[in-house]
């Protein structure tokens, strides 16, 4: 019995779990099977390759254009996987950054599973070159995985496969994400899962089944526990329409209990390897409630289904839309050539197929129909213009746990999951000659030429890189260590936040080198409480910590250029704030870099000099050591 009823005459990769298969014709199979699925994985990495170039091309230097801070704040993450093991630290909550109160871990995109495994080659190359190399293999295993799955669970043609895969793996809202986002471009994980939830029915294995889907979804929480909130969703609404289906029905007998018991297992085996983590984001120390983001900001413009990304070919061409919250949250955009095929696709398949077929068909509508409502948000966003009157499916939601904290756009990478199957469906019938759906020759012809219409304009086009700053010298050699005692907290000027995380990166490359001594650093770009009280714990999230009027003061120079004329009161309130962070030194480096390019040292310099007076120069940074509680002290100001 299976779930998405592959055609018949396949391979052992789409081979249906009740079919009769001697070892003989396995072993025939799988050596038939290996070249194309070798082909395919060289074919992903080629472009997942060519979409990253920029990175590739200085690895040390760029960074992705449209998002220089998750990158710098993912680098982060990633280094501190090799501090991780060599302290043997606490996963889910540091006082490295955002010195003394530290950051609750666990409520932002930690990606633990990513800082472990790649901690030798963060390490060894640096979080620059790790983050380039998961971002690859997001890509490239995206596409590879949902590649195997459709040829397991849905096609026969290894070509119809490699359609749906690619298109999924390369499709806009992916290739936007990849602007900084390693776990939103993890589509790999959402396949394995979704591989495993098909596998639950089978009656003799509902033990392994449950505990190999623990395991994955303990997996899933730690590299992008809001795509795994959506996988869950998705497939067990599949689940369920199939159940309630003619042909599910008569299975149900026999399905449902080893459904059941399968998921038993799943939620022991993960429900005991995510207690911590889970106590942690919902009742650990500084957590929050909601997200720090706007949900009605990010929800997904009704236009923005049938519009061309501007990150494509298309967009090359001029005809893409800017209709999404920013680059990389770019989710849908499918063009409507590509809608208008879905649409025929679906059409075409449910009024030729089998009735076990047209089941499959019927629950992936289903989900990209409900998906589809729930990406739109809580208020209708048309053409960039909120229809404050017209409230939607996600207005029920908003209050809702974990529903509060996740972000509509986002749940249009489900309905492009159903987009590419059904395509893959399609291509299967045009590339077969023999038993295809499709009777006439011309048509199949007509739908290929169709096919390759709807997807050339969205391809997509290599991510823009930039250069930002270089790691200063002072860092790098291992100078900074003759200014800040051991754990003392030091920062580069502007103290780090959403739009400058030169800060953190510095504190990154030294945690990825190891050695016995490390710094913190005050502020930070993380997600965190409103404010340290207990009504913060309740109130929607903010990025970074409650501001302090010295970190606004040099925030303001480095962004805008502004250099007021300073007090000794602007001085007295630069001494308490000094001594809240414990900050025993502060550096301004050569280069400094914000969201779209470098920031204004100039100005910065002029204030520092203004608060603390002459720097010293050391290395290539300057340097102002501080007394806490001391330090600046004031100056004699004349009338």
């Amino acid at each position: 019995m299976t779930i998405a009823a592959p055609a018949p005459e396949t391979d052992l990769t789409t081979a249906t779990p009740d079919e009769e298969i001697t070892p003989e014709e396995a072993g025939t199979r799988r050596a038939r099977a290996w070249p194309a699925h070798l082909m395919m994985a060289v074919l992903s990495l080629a472009c997942a390759v060519y979409v990253v170039q920029g990175l590739w091309a200085a690895p040390y230097r760029n960074v992705v254009a449209e998002n220089v801070s998750d990158q710098g704040q993912f680098e982060w993450m990633l280094s501190y996987g090799v501090y991780l093991l060599q302290n043997l630290s606490n996963p889910f909550f540091t006082d490295l950054l955002n010195a003394p109160r530290g950051v609750n871990l666990a409520m932002n995109t930690s990606s633990t599973f990513y800082a472990v495994v790649f901690a030798p080659l963060t390490h060894f190359a640096g979080p620059q070159v790790t983050f380039a190399t998961i971002m690859t293999l997001n890509l490239a295993g995206s596409a590879f995985v949902w590649y195997l799955f459709l040829r397991r669970w849905l096609v026969r043609s290894g070509v119809a496969a490699a359609v749906g895969g690619l298109l999924f793996g390369f499709s806009p809202g992916l290739v936007s994400h990849a602007n900084g986002h390693l776990n939103w471009t993890s589509g790999w994980m959402v396949g394995i899962v979704a591989w495993w939830v098909l596998k639950l029915p089978e009656r003799d294995h509902w033990l392994r089944n449950g505990i190999v889907l623990g395991l994955l979804c303990t997996m899933g929480f730690s590299v992008a526990a809001e795509a795994l909130f959506f996988a869950a969703q998705a497939s067990g609404l599949f689940l369920l329409v199939w159940l309630l289906s003619r042909p599910g029905l008569r299975e149900a007998r026999t399905a449902i209990r080893p459904i059941l018991a399968s998921l038993g297992v799943t939620a022991v085996v993960a429900g005991a390897l995510l207690a911590w983590p889970l106590y942690m984001h919902f009742a650990g120390p500084l957590k929050f409630s909601g997200t720090g983001f706007g949900m009605r900001q990010f929800s997904e413009d009704l236009v923005a289904y049938v519009a061309f990304p501007m990150q494509s070919v298309a967009g090359r061409f001029g005809w893409g839309a800017d209709l999404a919250p920013n680059a990389t949250e770019a989710t849908s955009f499918l063009g409507l050539p590509l809608i208008l095929l879905f649409f025929v696709a679906t059409a075409l398949l449910w009024r030729r197929s089998a009735p076990e077929r047209r089941v499959t068909l019927r629950a992936l509508t289903v989900v990209a129909l409900v998906f589809f409502l729930l990406s739109l948000g809580p208020r209708l966003q048309f053409v960039g213009e909120e229809q404050s009157n017209i409230p939607l499916l996600y207005a029920l939601l908003t209050e809702v746990p974990l529903f509060d904290s996740a972000l509509p756009v986002r749940y249009a990478l489900v309905v492009v999951i159903v987009f590419a199957l059904v395509i893959a469906m399609l291509t299967d019938e045009v590339v077969r000659s023999r038993d295809s759906l499709i009777r006439s020759r011309a048509g199949r012809i007509a739908l290929g030429v169709a096919i390759v219409a709807a997807l050339a304009p969205i391809a997509p086009v290599p991510l823009r890189a930039m250069e930002r700053s270089a790691e200063p010298v002072f860092i790098s050699s291992g100078r900074w260590q003759d200014y800040v005692s051991d754990n003392g907290v030091m920062t580069s000027l502007p103290l780090s936040s959403e739009v400058a995380v030169d800060a953190m990166r510095w504190q990154a490359y030294t945690m990825a080198r190891g050695g016995d001594k490390l710094f913190r650093i005050p502020a930070g770009y993380w997600l965190g409480p409103q404010d340290y009280t207990d009504a913060g714990r309740h109130d929607t999230g903010r990025l970074g910590p409650p501001e302090r009027p010295t970190s606004k003061l040099f925030y303001r120079a480095a962004r805008w250029g502004n250099t007021p004329k300073l007090t000794n009161l602007d001085r007295a309130q630069a001494r308490v704030d000094f001594a809240y962070w414990k900050v025993e030194t502060i550096f301004l480096p050569a280069e400094l870099t914000g969201p779209k390019g470098p920031l204004n040292r100039d100005a910065l310099l002029q204030v520092a000099t203004q608060m603390l007076g002459e720097p010293e120069q050391v290395d290539d940074v300057l340097v102002w050591r501080i007394r806490p509680g001391v330090d600046p002290v004031d100056q004699w100001e004349e009338d």
